[in-house]
């Protein structure tokens, strides 16, 4: 089911729902009540509930562009995601969206307040669409709502989300990285020096970037006609990520591991410490996706084996959609791309050592 992008809520529009005139709308929503001007209590409700009904959002630049636009692009987190410094997962997604706005002649407009009462973040302030402040907006995160999402695309709201998100009853643009087939192309690497089972180390929530990454976990064992064995597929809390728990999965013959990014990652490099053991001389260990990118992450092996998500680039690339988007709205469906990642193959996959005797 695809949504066409609809015209902002006007004045008119708030008037006409209302029952008043525009310059009635206009006094409410700035406030010029008093002195001569006298507007009813009731009057001025009619006017609040049409503005909320609508989703109408007074345009602080009055929008003096034709076409109702004034080149305003909205960014928002839905997580305290903007940087203190570069080595940051979402940097450089920032750098590409700022860049390619510039080029083509847009101003930025962050969005990061607003809060529910469970702590996360809202696109919706009191029933209304805060977003409609820009012509369209770019989203990221990783702890979207859904329900927002769908509303934004049943309002017919211009965004694009940087990442595969799906919603229930819509689809909406984005910009994707291609982890499936990077994931299978490490899983690949693997395989080629000998391994047959290699354990996947799992964040234990499943996002569509996740998912994406178990899919290419599968697709490779059945590139290389091997059946997939979901026993080694492990979500692990941090805790139980420990020398003696390595040592088992070597005794069941494993000989390698994939795993995600996340928390458990420092818990897993002193797990391989504790062990005593080298890599890739004792076992072999892939990281899905830039490891290096988190002051978290610095007991990693510099020359890791992985994969570069080209995070600049999405930015760019999820602007470039909204543009295009804004300028022609009944474009029909959703605009979707899928960037591919660039394999590293590093130095931390080698050869399996030989088994321990049964």
């Amino acid at each position: 089911m695809s949504h066409s992008v609809k015209r902002r809520p006007r004045q008119a529009d708030v008037a006409r729902l209302a029952g008043v005139s525009p310059t009635t709308v206009s006094l409410v929503l700035n406030n010029r009540v008093g002195g001569n001007v006298r507007i009813r209590p009731e009057t001025r409700q009619r006017v609040l509930d049409a503005v909320a009904r609508l989703g109408y959002v007074a345009d602080p630049a009055a929008r003096s562009l034709a076409g109702g636009q004034n080149r305003l692009l909205g960014v928002f987190t839905f997580e305290a995601i903007f940087p203190i410094q570069q080595r940051d997962f979402y940097y450089p997604f920032l750098v590409g969206i700022e860049r390619e706005a510039g080029r083509l002649g847009y101003d930025l407009l962050l969005f990061t307040s607003s809060t529910g009462t469970d702590g996360k973040r809202r696109l919706y302030q009191r029933g209304n669409n805060r977003l409609r402040m820009a012509d369209g907006a770019v989203l990221l995160g990783n702890e979207e709502n859904k329900q927002e999402l769908s509303r934004l695309l049943a309002e017919g709201y211009p965004f694009v989300f940087v990442g595969r998100r799906e919603v229930p009853g819509g689809e909406l643009s984005y910009v994707a990285a291609d982890y499936t087939t990077a994931t299978a192309q490490v899983l690949a690497h693997f395989f080629a020096h000998g391994h047959r089972r290699v354990a996947y180390l799992a964040h234990p929530i499943e996002t569509e970037s996740m998912a994406d990454r178990r899919a290419g976990y599968r697709l490779a064992h059945r590139e290389a006609g091997l059946e997939p064995d979901p026993n080694l597929l492990f979500q692990r809390p941090s805790a139980e990520i420990t020398a003696a728990w390595l040592h088992t999965l070597r005794a069941q013959g494993i000989t390698g591991m994939v795993t995600e990014m996340g928390e458990h990652v420092p818990a897993l490099m002193a797990a391989i410490h504790a062990a005593g053991w080298s890599l890739p001389g004792d076992f072999s260990l892939a990281f899905l996706g830039d490891p290096h990118l988190n002051d978290d992450h610095d007991d990693l092996p510099r020359d890791c084996t992985t994969f570069t998500i080209p995070r600049e680039e999405m930015g760019i690339q999820a602007v470039r959609l909204l543009t295009q988007m804004l300028s022609n709205p009944e474009g029909g469906g959703p605009r979707r791309l899928t960037l591919p990642c660039r394999f590293v193959p590093g130095s931390t996959v080698g050869p399996p050592p030989p088994l321990p005797n049964p």
